[in-house]
């Protein structure tokens, strides 16, 4: 029986071993792709020889089926052809080696297919950065947010006050948002999770692995629960501005709370207030003695929640402060501080430091 154009003739079939008509795609396969060398030409355009071509971004969907990847990035100019892709994606498949993972992706045009494909399959997705700085509120990384043009603030306010206990369960129990406990750092982050919900998620975590476990090492000795640890550190974040001086104002601070004494620190009156104090308008009277629960001048104790976020520098000295016999101190206008262990002392170096500023001023 003859057989028809582009068949093989039926006694040819007949006598060819079944393992070489089943393995023919494999190594038909294996010689295009294997060893990711050998290119059908003509599928795939030649590499780009120019070093400022832009990537051309492509978003890969849950669910998004390899041949509709295929054909946007065809649509797109990455690939030259879908039959490429298709082959590809069939190999993959016939080695158990996945496929390609979600997220969003900057690919360069007339990049060689394995290069494409490996960026996929690998996850290499594009990668976004935000900065959190040490002392931070809730507010102020609200408007930072809005200023990179992220997303609105009033969106990044509502998510802090998610408490997500299931996925946090060491979070204290009736906080009213998540003030103190996002993490300050600069993160590099997929550019899909740069959502309200997701960076705040990111930053939960990253106090997980790198406050948490400092504040479970000291906890036998700790007299402070997790909430008082976040809300003293972050006090000592708003008032320290040299490094090296943060363990002696904790050790001031823990001073005071020894001796029943009121902390007595402006940052809590300008947090309770809404208020930022500066040299030439420092706060008044009237507002030092305006009721709020934050007001530490007002209410004695640690503040019932933290006022910024503080930094892995100011949770270490709150769990190990300076021993010191001082009580007071006073910001120079060089970042330092001035200590004193009597309140006539304290008031003189106050006076001093405005004496000397009003001086240079004229």
């Amino acid at each position: 029986m003859k057989s028809r154009a582009g068949e093989l003739p039926l006694k040819l079939i007949k006598t060819t071993p079944k393992w070489l008509l089943i393995s023919a795609p494999i190594v038909l396969l294996t010689l295009l792709f294997g060893g990711g060398n050998l290119w059908w030409h003509g599928i795939t355009a030649p590499a780009s020889s120019d070093p400022n071509a832009k990537g051309i971004e492509i978003q890969v969907k849950p669910g998004t089926s390899g041949q509709a990847i295929g054909k946007e990035l065809e649509a797109k100019g990455i690939i030259k052809s879908q039959t490429a892709w298709k082959l590809w994606t069939f190999w993959q498949a016939k080695q158990g080696k996945g496929s390609p993972q979600t997220g969003n992706y900057e690919l360069l045009p007339n990049k060689p297919l394995s290069d494409v494909a490996a960026q996929l399959l690998e996850g290499k997705v594009v990668q976004s950065g935000f900065t959190i700085r040490e002392g931070w509120n809730i507010r102020q990384m609200g408007e930072y947010f809005e200023k990179e043009g992220l997303f609105k603030a009033v969106d990044f306010v509502a998510a802090t006050k998610e408490i997500p206990k299931d996925k946090f369960p060491w979070l204290p129990d009736g906080i009213p948002h998540l003030e103190g406990f996002l993490f300050p750092e600069t993160y590099k982050v997929p550019k899909e999770t740069i959502t309200p919900k997701g960076v705040v998620t990111q930053m939960l975590k990253q106090f997980e692995q790198v406050a948490l476990p400092e504040y479970q090492k000291a906890a036998a000795t700790q007299k402070l629960s997790l909430l008082q640890w976040v809300s003293l550190s972050s006090v000592v974040e708003k008032e320290a501005v040299i490094p090296i001086e943060r363990p002696l104002i904790a050790g001031v601070f823990t001073t005071r709370l020894t001796k029943n004494m009121r902390l007595e620190s402006d940052p809590t009156v300008e947090y309770g207030l809404g208020i930022k104090q500066t040299a030439d308008r420092p706060l008044t009277f009237a507002e030092v003695k305006r009721p709020n629960p934050y007001n530490t001048y007002m209410n004695a104790g640690i503040p019932p929640g933290p006022i910024s976020s503080p930094g892995i520098g100011s949770l270490k000295a709150v769990l190990n402060p300076d021993t010191t016999e001082s009580l007071f101190f006073v910001a120079k206008y060089d970042g330092t501080h001035v200590f004193s262990k009597t309140l006539k002392e304290h008031v003189a170096a106050t006076n001093s430091i405005r004496q000397q500023r009003n001086a240079g001023k004229k």
